[in-house]
């Protein structure tokens, strides 16, 4: 029986899976919003809002924790100096799935993962428009 495993597979081997997640949760970090698979973002979800409690903790071993999940030094640096200290006074749910329709070539069910508490005009950068002379 499987009780208590709740471990989405994705169709992936362990391996592959915990570095599908953590490229995803250092794009998540990086970028502020990603768009991915709706399976993608259910799986990324629970390991970014794990990573998140980490950075509230704020201590040494909480920080080696996370870089040994992630693999990333910087990323890690980024998420403890600007991601969690937005989400202090949040109780969890840190991340939200918004769901954008059909892909067009394959109509897998696409998303975006985002931060709950970053602000709409960090999580979507605004085109670099060139001025003419």
């Amino acid at each position: 029986m499987r009780h208590q495993k709740k471990t989405l597979k994705l169709g992936r081997k362990a391996e592959h899976r915990d570095a599908l997640l953590a490229s995803q949760v250092c794009s998540l970090i990086e970028h502020l919003r990603i768009k991915t698979t709706l399976a993608k973002a259910k799986a990324v979800r629970p390991f970014a809002e794990k990573m998140v409690t980490l950075g509230k903790r704020g201590d040494l071993h909480a920080r080696r924790t996370a870089i040994s999940y992630l693999h990333h030094a910087d990323k890690v640096k980024l998420l403890f100096e600007k991601i969690a200290p937005a989400a202090a006074s949040r109780q969890g749910g840190y991340t939200r799935i918004i769901k954008i329709g059909p892909r067009q070539s394959d109509s897998a069910p696409m998303a975006y993962l985002e931060w709950v508490d970053m602000p709409a005009s960090a999580a979507e950068p605004e085109p670099k428009v060139e001025a003419k002379s």
